[in-house]
């Protein structure tokens, strides 16, 4: 339906493509690697525990029909009462290890800094609870080889909550891709922009975590749009860094000089991925991704909530703006399908939520795995294949983009 809508496009009114592109992209016909259960089939209940009082609460596991939060924590207490508040939850504990001691939980989600994401991890898998992790996995590649192992040696459930995966957009395209929409896809490109991100570098006068954060050591915003489409693994990079030499970066405890950092990939399949993730300056905060092929490409919006864009190879000649004949390409706006709407998710969970209606998909997709007793779509492999290369690309960008290496640890 969707090729014949496109053939014939120029004979419809504009709003009248939109809507029957709306309806062709409701019809899930998505890999089953990509398709998620709907409604429950078990009765089974995961208790899980919630761990880091700030990010940790913008999930939905008290509605999952699967899901009971047994228990939460957070060393504040003010954030602890946001848990129990979100969660509809009366057990609280100061310390993760206070919450890893209840035998009832049977996973955690750690929603804490991303310098301890690792440690986190590490002790609740010794712990013997399944995990649910933000973003990014680990800091170093050391960190990032003691999770593998540690995961292969516990047999434990481990999913990294990267929120691109299951944006909108990015549902569809991988809808597209194992179509065969795209023909060949030949080049990709992302940007996360976060300017401003400089007010939270103290609280009450005391540096947090964010105080300097390298921005290639939080990459998976953008190396998701082409790994969690394509299944591809980056194997080269050169990087480049951009500083100004604020005082604001001063004494920072990454030693980072960098505000923004752009990295030139290469994948394992030969194709190049631009990655831009940038902290200051003129920007508009986004999160975005581009994906060429030779029969269709698509283009994110250039702003939140804006209209994507698809652009399908030429068929008919054209004349571009200095006269020259060419074959020109047909460009129409895409009407993004909220697939949080859909039997994708359970009843309960078919509601809007954050970062683009990807928070709901997260909770959904690690509670099933459990269930179902599968392996999680952002499982240790993918997170890593995520993580490892913004970790190789500042050390690029520290030697004045020199080209390295990505290691691969599938």
């Amino acid at each position: 339906m969707f090729e014949s809508i496109h053939k014939n496009n120029s004979t419809l009114p504009r709003r009248q493509f939109l809507s029957m592109a709306a309806i062709a992209g409701t019809g899930i016909a998505i890999n089953p690697r990509f398709a998620f259960a709907g409604e429950s089939v078990s009765d089974r209940k995961i208790r899980i525990g919630i761990v880091g009082g700030r990010f940790g609460a913008g999930f939905y596991f008290h509605e999952h029909p699967n899901c009971i939060v047994e228990a939460v924590s957070d060393l504040r207490a003010d954030r602890r009462e946001v848990l129990m508040k979100t969660y509809r939850c009366k057990k609280a504990y100061e310390t993760l290890d206070q919450l890893l001691r209840n035998k009832r939980v049977d996973a955690v989600f750690i929603a804490t800094g991303a310098p301890d994401h690792a440690r986190h991890v590490l002790a609740a898998l010794d712990a013997g609870k399944h995990v649910l992790c933000a973003v990014p996995a680990a800091m170093t590649l050391e960190e990032c080889a003691e999770l593998r192992d540690a995961v292969k040696r516990t047999g434990l459930t481990y999913m990294m909550a990267e929120t691109t995966t299951y944006r909108q957009n990015t549902i569809s395209v991988k809808k597209m891709y194992h179509e065969g929409k795209f023909g060949n896809l030949f080049s990709a490109a992302a940007e996360y922009n976060h300017p401003g991100l400089e007010v939270l570098f103290w609280e009450n006068g005391v540096p947090t975590w964010r105080h300097g954060f390298p921005p290639m050591h939080y990459p998976t915003h953008c190396t998701a749009f082409l790994i969690a489409v394509t299944g591809e693994r980056l194997t080269e990079v050169s990087c480049m860094g951009w500083g100004d030499g604020s005082p604001l970066l001063k004494d920072n405890p990454y030693n980072n000089p960098f505000w923004n950092e752009t990295a030139f990939f290469k994948t394992n399949k030969g194709n190049p991925f631009r990655v831009e993730v940038n902290w200051r300056g003129a920007l508009r905060g986004v999160e975005r991704g581009e994906w060429r092929g030779d029969k269709m490409s698509f283009f994110s919006a250039m702003k939140e909530g804006e209209e994507h864009t698809l652009v399908y190879a030429a068929d008919t000649m054209g004349r571009d703006d200095a006269g020259f004949q060419h074959k020109a390409a047909i460009e129409e706006f895409y009407k993004q399908p909220k697939w949080w709407q859909t039997d994708m998710l359970p009843e309960p969970l078919r509601h809007n939520s954050g970062h683009d209606g990807s928070h709901t998909f997260i909770t959904h997709e690690f509670i099933d795995a459990l269930i179902q007793n599968r392996s999680p779509e952002v499982n240790i492999n993918e997170a890593l294949a995520y993580t490892v290369p913004g970790i190789v690309a500042h050390q690029s960008a520290l030697k004045g983009g020199e080209c390295m290496k990505v290691p691969g640890f599938d």
